[in-house]
């Protein structure tokens, strides 16, 4: 596949996510994705993903990210992202809070046969946890 249409998966993925469109992932998502930066406890794969998008979007209903910048060279994409959202539920052990929050973070996907089968990523958790009120 050409670099635009990799990065075509990668805007149709963080689409489904912010429409928390659950069962369009599954166009653009291999079922067996590697993901090594996966949070503990979670299993890999779609499902471990999914799990992962229900308990974000139960904490925080408004959960948006915005691609920044779409890089792609071969089967891979960097996308540099920002990260919004008032956490109005309980967010992965944190109560609500009612707090607004903006993060940035970068992630990799490599893609396969139009879908994406790995993905690592960091986000600015140290930033998220400290503008929830959860540490100072």
């Amino acid at each position: 596949m050409s670099r635009e249409e990799n990065k075509g998966i990668v805007r149709r993925y963080q689409d489904a996510l912010n429409r928390n469109d659950l069962d369009a992932l599954d166009e653009v998502v291999a079922a067996d994705i590697r993901m090594p930066d996966i949070l503990p406890g979670f299993p890999q794969g779609i499902e471990g993903a999914k799990q992962i998008q229900r308990l974000t979007v139960a904490g925080v209903p408004d959960w948006r990210v915005t691609i920044v910048d779409l890089i792609a060279e071969g089967d891979r994409v960097a996308a540099r992202i920002t990260m919004t959202g008032t956490q109005t539920g309980e967010f992965f052990g944190i109560p609500p809070s009612g707090r607004t929050f903006r993060i940035t973070g970068i992630y990799i996907a490599r893609i396969a046969n139009g879908k994406i089968v790995e993905h690592r990523g960091v986000e600015d958790a140290l930033g998220l946890m400290r503008q929830l009120g959860a540490m100072t």
